[in-house]
């Protein structure tokens, strides 16, 4: 015979009277997205963090643009994980600053900072050029000549995008020659910070670099003049240091054509 089950009072009652407690119905579970696949995370990271890297490093994207998360989530199709990935990844090299509650944006270099970088990459270079002028072969130095060379009209072109590409260019192809993955790795980051600078505080239609100081520099490089090459790099970033005088306004462009998407 069943127990009597006991009441609030004191009393019982039939346990048989007890309601037995509702079945909990199961859901089917929500359509699930399809799944992104590690790779194709790792895709999308590699393609946002080089498209805003090399807008920087071009000058496309001006100290202080607005890097908003849902704009970049829109363009690169991918999430706000992703993105902030992306961001924090670019504010360890100094090219993005994290601010709270207003989002990110491209760096925007104090004067002071700004002559922090010219002095620290005035050494950079001297180092670099010094040890490219040991290490570069005959034939490298034939080819880094004829790169020179094509330089020259694009340097002069009056496009101000193109002159940044250019003269930066010869400044890594310099630091491969000199066989140091330490150096260029930090001569990497210092010109994505001498960039902001540039767009910052260069005089209109003054070219970054001047084809003929580069020439200078290679001649003494041939001749195996290492400290002569390391004096004419020291010339050629003074020269380039002068001419970081006026701040430019940035025209009004969307983010999609800044970051070379549309």
């Amino acid at each position: 015979m069943m127990k009597p089950a006991a009441t609030a009072h004191g009393l019982t009652k039939p346990a048989a009277t007890l309601k037995k407690p509702k079945p909990i119905k199961a859901t089917a579970p929500a359509a699930a997205s399809t799944p992104v696949t590690d790779d194709q995370a790792d895709d999308v990271e590699v393609r946002m963090y080089r498209a805003i890297y090399d807008s920087v490093v071009n000058q496309r994207l001006k100290p202080g643009a607005k890097l908003p998360e849902a704009s970049l989530c829109e363009l690169f199709g991918t999430s706000r994980f992703v993105v902030r990935k992306v961001l924090e990844r670019l504010a360890h090299d100094h090219v993005v600053e994290l601010q709270p509650n207003r989002g990110a944006r491209v760096v925007l270099p104090s004067p002071e900072e700004a002559q922090h970088v010219l002095e620290a990459r005035r050494g950079l270079e001297a180092a670099i050029v010094t040890l490219a002028t040991q290490r570069a072969t005959k034939r490298e130095l034939a080819d880094f000549r004829r790169e020179l060379g094509k330089d020259h009209s694009a340097i002069h072109s009056g496009d101000q995008v193109t002159w940044a590409r250019v003269a930066t260019s010869f400044h890594h192809r310099l630091a491969q020659l000199a066989r140091s993955p330490i150096l260029e790795q930090y001569l990497s980051e210092t010109l994505s910070r001498f960039s902001l600078i540039v767009a910052l505080y260069e005089l209109p239609d003054n070219p970054t670099c001047e084809h003929e100081e580069h020439e200078r520099i290679v001649d003494c490089m041939e001749r195996g003049d290492a400290a002569g090459a390391a004096h004419e790099m020291e010339l050629h970033l003074r020269d380039l240091e002068s001419g970081l005088l006026n701040k430019r306004d940035q025209p009004d462009t969307s983010l999609a054509s800044l970051l070379g998407l549309g």
